[in-house]
């Protein structure tokens, strides 16, 4: 049993810009792609990405909620989530998870029509680190449950 924390996975996940989002297509297939979290990350069990509501990414989303990230850190650390996301709309979130580096790929910043945030709520967190595994778990269905608390397994 490992005595890692999820807050130690926390400290970890800071230092990992880029996670691998999972959806799942109108035929049932698992599509990765790459997606910055810019570095707003203090895991908590919530995590936040932008992109276009034009796209695979918030159709899919928009389809079935269902998701999983995949991540990898420093000397053998990988960290598997699944939880259920969100499409905001709401440009005041919009501004408390905007990054300068994302001018790059939204021009016109928070006003960049079609813009949408992905707001992901883990259900469930694996990692590996060398021999060193585990698993937290949150009451089901998703952490947005008032009385949530991640678990070890």
């Amino acid at each position: 049993m490992s005595e890692k924390s999820l807050d130690d996975l926390a400290k970890a996940m800071r230092d990992i810009d880029i996670t691998i989002l999972s959806t799942i297509s109108e035929t049932g297939a698992i599509c990765g792609r790459p997606m910055s979290n810019n570095r707003d990350v203090d895991f908590d069990g919530n995590s936040y990405y932008f992109t276009s509501s034009e796209g695979e990414i918030a159709t899919q989303i928009a389809a079935n909620p269902q998701v999983g990230l995949g991540l990898q850190g420093h000397h053998g650390l990988y960290i598997a989530v699944t939880g259920h996301a969100a499409l905001i709309r709401d440009k005041a979130a919009f501004s408390e998870h905007w990054t300068k580096s994302l001018d790059k790929w939204f021009e016109h910043g928070i006003e960049t029509p079609g813009l949408v945030l992905v707001h992901v709520k883990a259900d469930s967190v694996q990692f590996w680190d060398g021999r060193d595994t585990g698993e937290f778990n949150g009451p089901q269905p998703h952490p947005s449950n008032p009385h949530f608390k991640w678990t070890f397994f």
